[in-house]
């Protein structure tokens, strides 16, 4: 636990980073990666990356810059650890559902990919336990969200 308190500025900047969530375009991009976007394998990630021009790849890296972004604020001692924490859960949801990829993709995008996010996640005790929790919620949302696309398939509504 931090025994360091906030700022009034880190404060101001926790919730301003919560308004660039907020915004359009942004919205868009983390409906999608997280509602939609479920990799089972590297190559689903690659191949998003890959198709430079859509719209998912464009999401893809919008949302991963972001927290990265937000992780190097901590890092570099601008944003309080702990207001990270309180305030930052979906960071939590984007690292766990990429973590089994992370050697595959530092591979083949950049030796950095994530790293200021993992090393935030990953330095405390109380983020490995939120990590944890968060991987076996992730296992339950993409059963479900594969469950749902099977309700929604043409061949069930023939059935």
């Amino acid at each position: 636990m931090e025994t360091t308190q906030a700022t009034t500025a880190e404060g101001e900047l926790a919730l301003h980073l919560y308004d660039l969530r907020r915004e359009t375009e942004m919205r868009k991009a983390r409906n999608w990666f997280g509602a939609e976007f479920w990799p089972r394998s590297f190559s689903d990630i690659e191949q998003i990356m890959g198709q430079f021009a859509s719209q998912h790849s464009r999401w893809f890296g919008q949302i991963l810059s972001y927290w990265e972004m937000a992780a190097s604020l901590v890092l570099r001692g601008a944003l309080h650890p702990g207001l990270f924490n309180d305030t930052c859960h979906e960071a939590w949801f984007c690292y766990a559902k990429l973590k089994p990829f992370l050697q595959e993709c530092r591979t083949k995008f950049s030796p950095e990919f994530m790293a200021n996010l993992e090393k935030v996640i990953e330095s405390s005790e109380e983020g490995r336990e939120r990590l944890q929790r968060m991987q076996e919620n992730i296992a339950r949302f993409r059963t479900m969200a594969e469950e749902r696309k099977k309700q929604q398939s043409p061949a069930s509504e023939a059935a």
